[in-house]
């Protein structure tokens, strides 16, 4: 019996979920389960497991995937446009008003990097920490840490594979596999040092800091809000909620964003609902109509513009509130 996490069990749904809808090759949905469970044999059972019929499985001797060099232009790297954006909200790399840069801080004993997006004014202002999803730190995440800039935030998007070698060095089908092999309290703890590293900056009000995140990124953004006291506010698009025991510690206003269509994420939003509904937290939790996960990433087929922008400026209503 293959045993699977919580964050193991909803890549590989959403990864099943690609798949079924022609979004995603056989063979690229075998390598991430195998890079995610460790092996072929568990890959298999991992693919019955969510809805896989025999035929669809390696067998258990098959080889594990041999990782691959990133294909060229998949790195975090961003300069100019983003390849495939189509949002009108997207802003580019050098941008007039904006400052952006590489950072790198310790955490847990060693250094780490995120991208930092920031005004250049200067002046000390709010601050947002952004969780990627599960294909790490991306120009599109990039993009959004420049929106948020130009929104008047410094904004740092962490690359939680910076100990692997960065997200840009890895094959892109074994990014999943390594961002849950690294564990949920790893991140939460990169994310932690990139609070207090943000609360040291002069260009950053120290009680003014929110946190972002998309896919992954928002179950990442629900866990630290859990255990991360010093956020005003979080946003979290999208991603598995928290367990429903831990509600209570949260001292963040929380804004979640849901997808009508996502029925997977969005049919146990009811419960979190409630599990919020009995706490004191200050709480808002949006489905939007009509489309499905992911539809606020403008690089991805799901992308739909008028409730990505809707969603984002309700982001930054909340933020405005709260922050």
């Amino acid at each position: 019996m293959v045993r699977l996490g919580k964050f193991e069990r909803y890549l590989i749904e959403e990864f099943f979920d690609d798949y079924r809808a022609g979004a995603m090759t056989q063979r690229t949905f075998t390598r991430r389960v195998a890079f995610i469970t460790g092996s072929m044999a568990a890959a298999s059972a991992a693919m019955l497991l969510v809805g896989c019929t025999p035929e669809e499985v390696p067998r258990s001797t098959d080889p594990m995937p041999t990782p691959s060099a990133p294909t060229a232009g998949t790195g975090a790297a961003s300069t100019g446009p983003v390849l495939g954006a189509k949002s009108p909200l997207s802003v580019p790399e050098g941008a007039a008003g904006l400052t952006t840069a590489t950072v790198r801080f310790a955490a847990g004993g060693t250094d780490i990097s995120g991208y930092l997006a920031r005004p250049d004014s200067g002046a000390a202002g709010p601050a947002v920490l952004i969780c990627h999803e599960n294909r790490g730190l991306t120009p599109h995440i990039q993009d959004v840490a420049r929106r948020f800039a130009k929104a008047g935030y410094a904004a740092l998007a962490l690359d939680l594979l910076s100990r692997e070698g960065g997200t840009a060095s890895l094959d892109s089908d074994a990014v999943s596999g390594a961002l849950t092999s690294a564990g949920t309290a790893r991140h939460v703890a990169d994310f932690a040092a990139a609070f207090d590293y943000l609360q040291a900056q002069d260009f950053v009000d120290s009680g003014r800091i929110a946190m972002n995140g998309y896919c992954f990124g928002g179950g990442i953004t629900w866990q630290a809000a859990t255990e991360l006291p010093g956020l005003k506010a979080t946003a979290a698009f999208y991603g598995p909620g928290p367990d429903l025991n831990k509600v209570p510690a949260i001292k963040a206003a929380v804004f979640g964003v849901y997808a009508e269509l996502d029925k997977r994420i969005t049919g146990a939003m009811p419960a979190l609902r409630d599990a919020l509904d009995a706490t004191t937290v200050t709480h808002q939790l949006t489905v939007y109509p009509g489309v499905d996960h992911a539809f606020h990433n403008d690089t991805g087929e799901r992308y739909d513009q008028t409730q990505a922008t809707a969603a984002w400026n309700d982001m930054l209503s909340w933020f405005g509130q709260h922050v």
